[in-house]
Order: structure tokens, then sequence, then C-alpha cells
């Protein structure tokens, strides 16, 4: 077949540019990414040959082979792993088929910080274009006759042609090095890269010899880490497998290592982040552990190991009590698996219980990064529901800092008997809602919950220690009931404070007028500085769930609101003194329409008619002027 020249997919090509014309502290990191690479790839074939022995019969014993030419300035990178054909080129080398895409390139040309996002999109391969100037690839996938050839200066296009010189079985990579970095055909340079990066790797990491005379060297301990006694690894070495495993360049946050014996036996080696991944809210998304059978590794996409709202996790699991050939079907119904998932779960969630509680400011850096994934399991997992509500943490009325419910339970005001919440887009602009000032003049804490996840969780959690958590946006108040903070006297109210006697018919005036448009109209109880304010009917859905429906075309319709208005207000005083004066109705009746809109502004709703709002504001305005 003749050679084709393809383009790069767009976002490939802005990747591409930033690795070749930006600076990196640390450029070996290259050789980390191509060798987990490789490793992984040997992975896979072990896997596939659990089924198809033919695939390896002439060669089982995996490796990852550098090669080095001074003359030519080439380091070459061989496995005999799983191979690509022409498609899988394509798909792998020439385009980025993740979700956010677009996204990570974006903050990559605004941080300029390749070396520190390219592994965490999961893109390592690239990374050979910070000392290379042009990469060959040649393949031939297990179990397919023709092999490929992959080339590419990475300025926007590649080739591919078949090629007769192919490995038999695998993939070589080789690098055509740029002028100044040689020192990666250095042997004692590469001994220090593949020692502090890649001892981890369970297959040999081999270095070819330059002579005849002299044997090829084995550069790593060629021993999968997590078998290994804890006392005999270095917190650097825990720290490389967590970016081959998470193809990440973060320090893992946290990390649990332990092996568990008994009716089921695993070893588990699991990292928490301490960066938020690119795709971590893409329905798509893989899981970050690999499921490994006696040491096989058997897939890196298995939701049925932990639930999604641990979906941050990386690291291993490896079991005893698997088959080696357990297929998809059998791993979604397993209750082996199921039982090795109650138990991961409780150990992690215990582990972050732990650090809650030790380290209380680390773990609120970890709840701010993951903590709305988390809140996930609040109506996903009711078995785990109990643990993570002692887990989660709030932002409230009360100080800058995150409370815990155990927190809020304890600063409860006497007479309270509910926890107060409040959802919206911003906990800032939440903190200022005309809703809250009830609550603030008598000292009670309000939850300010500000995550897309605060709706639905608030909906299938009864209660916490048997409190019920209520939406100050919805219904009553019940603000009576709790008493005002010492030091105040609820019994001296000045004249100026008292409503106005006329407040009952400018209720009845402004119920009349707006009709449908409102469910109903109130004197309130939770207001101390605004006029007014919406709220919804006690059996209606909270308001601000209701907008998050209508966005995402899953509800069609609007619940009329109450209009509850403030009795103390001069404006609502001077209102009500006007009812009943001649040729006062159509200010009042303009009046009435404002005081909605001006509620819905303040709710963050459109306003259904927004010329007429206006027409008001003016003919309100004229009039007074007039007077």
């Amino acid at each position: 077949m003749a050679q084709e020249e393809m383009q790069f997919q767009a976002e490939v090509s802005r990747l591409l540019d930033i690795v070749a014309h930006s600076l990196y502290s640390e450029k070996e990191i290259f050789l980390r990414e191509l060798i987990s690479n490789a490793s992984d790839a040997c992975d896979r074939l072990r896997y596939a040959a659990l089924t198809q022995p033919e695939l390896v019969k002439e060669d089982s014993g995996f490796a990852v082979r550098l090669k080095t030419d001074a003359a030519a300035k080439t380091l070459t990178i061989l496995d005999n792993g799983i191979g690509m054909n022409r498609e899988d080129l394509i798909e792998n080398l020439g385009t980025i088929a993740r979700s956010g895409t677009a996204a990570f390139v974006q903050q990559l040309e605004s941080k300029q910080d390749g070396a520190n996002l390219i592994g965490q999109f999961g893109v390592g391969f690239y990374s050979a274009y910070m000392v290379a100037e042009k990469v060959e690839v040649s393949t031939r996938k297990a179990g397919e006759g023709e092999g490929w050839c992959w080339s590419s200066d990475g300025q926007g296009a590649f080739t591919i042609a078949e090629d007769l010189e192919a490995p038999a079985r695998g993939t070589r990579i080789t690098l055509h090095l740029r002028k100044g970095e040689e020192e990666f055909l250095d042997a004692m340079r590469l001994r220090q890269i593949v020692s502090t990066y890649s001892d981890h790797i369970a297959i040999p990491v081999v270095l070819e010899s330059r002579k005849e005379d002299e044997p090829d060297e084995t550069l790593n301990a060629a021993s999968a880490l997590w078998t290994r006694p804890k006392s005999e690894i270095t917190e650097e070495q825990y720290k490389e497998f967590y970016h081959h495993v998470g193809h990440t360049f973060d320090d893992p946050w946290l990390r649990l290592h332990f092996k568990a014996e008994g009716m089921l036996e695993y070893t588990g080696l699991l990292f928490v982040p301490s960066s938020k991944p690119f795709d971590l809210f893409h329905p798509d998304r893989k899981t970050g552990i690999r499921l490994y059978v006696k040491r096989v590794f058997i897939t890196d996409d298995c939701s049925e190991l932990v639930p999604s709202y641990l979906r941050f996790l990386r690291g291993i699991v490896d079991t005893e009590d698997l088959p080696l050939n357990i297929s998809r079907e059998l791993l979604q119904n397993n209750p082996r698996l199921a039982k090795i998932r109650t138990a991961l779960c409780k150990r992690v969630l215990g582990e972050l219980k732990k650090k809650a509680e030790k380290a209380p400011e680390e773990y609120a850096t970890f709840w701010e990064t993951f903590g709305a994934v988390l809140k996930e399991g609040l109506y996903e997992d009711q078995a785990q529901r109990e643990t993570l509500l002692e887990l989660a943490r709030f932002r409230s009325t009360q100080g800058e800092g995150l409370v815990s419910l155990a927190d809020y339970l304890g600063r409860m005001k006497p007479g309270q008997e509910v926890i107060y919440t409040i959802t919206g887009d911003d906990p800032e602009a939440l903190a200022r809602s005309p809703q809250l000032e009830g609550f603030a003049a008598k000292g009670v804490e309000v939850l300010l919950l500000s995550d897309p996840v605060d709706d639905f969780w608030l909906t299938s959690v009864p209660d916490y220690q048997g409190k019920a958590f209520k939406s100050v946006t919805r219904g009553g108040a019940d603000l009576d009931k709790i008493a005002k903070p010492e030091g105040e006297d609820e019994e001296k109210e000045s004249e100026s404070d008292a409503p106005s006697p006329s407040l009952d018919a400018l209720i009845a005036f402004v119920k009349l007028t707006l009709k449908d448009a409102v469910k109903d109209v109130r004197s309130s109880a939770r207001l101390t500085s605004s006029p007014v304010c919406l709220v919804a009917h006690e059996g209606d859905l909270d308001m601000h769930l209701e907008r998050l429906l209508k966005q995402q075309r899953q509800l069609d319709h609007s619940s009329a609101r109450i209009l509850e208005i403030n009795p103390n207000h001069a404006l609502i005083k001077a209102l009500s003194d006007k009812v009943g004066d001649d040729g006062a109705g159509s200010l009042l009746e303009d009046a009435a329409w404002l005081l909605l809109d001006q509620a819905r502004i303040i709710e963050g709703e459109p306003l259904p008619d927004a010329a007429a709002f206006s027409r008001r504001l003016s003919a309100l305005v004229e009039k007074g002027l007039a007077g």
C-alpha cells in the first residue's frame, strides 16, 4: 500500500505545538510515559492470550526494550505487547477521542505547563515531542499479518504506510532526537530515569547492550509493586506507581495499600488524587481502578469495583478469587466482585473519615476538590448514607470555612427543629438572599448549597440524626418558634416597626391584582430589610431545583409562587396607607406588579414581560415626582 498523509485532529495539532515550543523542567518524563504505554500493551496481550493462547505461543516472555544509536541520534522503545493496526494508529495517535478535549487544550494553552497537564489527560505519547524532532512508530497487531508504520514531525500531519519490517508482534517507537537532547542516549542517564520513574513496572525494562560481548541489562525490579511488603516500598516508588496507573503528574493526596484475607483474598493499592481530572463529570469517563486476577491484568474499565461517586480513585485491585478468563458479562453480575466493592467502599470512606478527624484542614481541601462527586452517593448508596453525611462539608452563613452536619447540630438554636438549607449557583449570592434575613436576625445558621447535585440528594435524604432538611425558600419558615439571640428583647418593638393597620387590605388588593400569577400573597416572618421575596409552597418543588429541571428540559411548566411581603418595610407601609385613597388604584396596581417583578429579579428569574416592567416603573416614578 502506498504511503498516506493525514491531518491531525485540530486539538492534537494545538497540543503538539505547545509541546514543541514550550520549556519543560522535567523532559525525562517522556520516557516514563512511553514505557508505561508499552507496559499497558503487554498487559492487554497477556489478558487476550488467556482465551487466544496462539497470540503468544512463539514469544511468551514480555519485556520493554530500550536501544540507543549515537550515530543516528535515535532512541528506540520496543515492546512485544498487543500492537496496533492501521485503524488503531489513526485513532490512538491522530486523535484525542475523549470528552473534554477542547477544555483540556484551552487550559494547557493558558497555563503553558505541559509537563504537568499532558499526563492528566492520558495523551502521554505526545510528550515524545519534547525531545524528538521526528517520531516513527512501527507496529504489528498480535494475530494479524500486516505491519504498519506511522511517522510525523509533529507539524500538523502524519503518514501511514504498510511496513514489511515491523516487529513480529508489538510496537517499536523510534525517536529522532533534537539537537541538544543527546543525554537520552547515555546509558547511565537511562538507568537513572527508569530507576526513578519505572522501577514498579511489573515486566522487565531492558537496555540493549551496544557491544556484542556485553549482556543486556534489566533496569527495573520487574515485579508488581503491590505484591511487595510495604516496608520495602519508598514514597517515591508509590508516587511513580500512581503516575503510571493514573496517567497523571500530580502527587497523590491519600494512599491505601492493604491485603484482605479470609473468605475473599485480594490486594488493593488505591490513591486519592490531589487535583481534579478534566473529565470527572463526563458520563463516558472510564473508572480509574484496574482489575488484576493473580497478577494478570484484566481490565481498566471495571465499573463494578467501586461506585460511581468514588470514580476519582486511582490504583489497582488484584484478587485470587476470580477466574482468569472471566468475561465482561460475568464481571457485571459476579457476587464475589460485589463483596469486594462493598469492602473497598467501606475501607475508602473509613480512611476519609480518619483524615477528616485527624487533619481537618487537609480534608477541607479534599472536599473542595471532590466533595461534589462524593455527595452523589447520598442518593445513590443508601447503605453508606450515614457515613457520607458525616463526611459531608458545607458552606454556611456562619463564617467562611466548611462545616459538618455535626457542627451544625451543635449550633442549633432553642426551638429550632430542622436543618435549614438554601440552594443556588453561587454561595456568595446565596448569602445575600433576602430569604435569609429573618434567619440572620435570630442567629439561625443556614447551609449554602451550590453544587447541582445538592438539589437532588436533598429530595432523597429525609434527615440527619432525626433532624429533617428544610429549604428556607419553601413553605413557612417557622421562625416564630425560635428564640432571638440573648440580649434582644422581643417585647420591645418601636412603633415604626409595627405593621400598618391597613396591611391586610394591601395584601388583599395585591392578591386580587396578581390573580393566577402567584399562588398566594402573605405577610412574611423571614424578611427584615427587603420588601418582598418569592417562596415555594410547601408541597411544590424547590425553586432552584425547578429551574435546573427546566434548563435540562425535564420540566415544561413553572409552579406559581407565594409572594411574601415585609410588613415593616417603609415601602410596604407607604403602599398600605394608600389603600382606599381616591385615585390610588392605578398606582397600587402598578406597584403590585412591580413588587412581583422585583421578587423575580432577586430570585434570578427572567421577567415574563420586560417592556411592561419598564412602563410600570416609569409611570410610578413619574407619579412620585409629580406628587
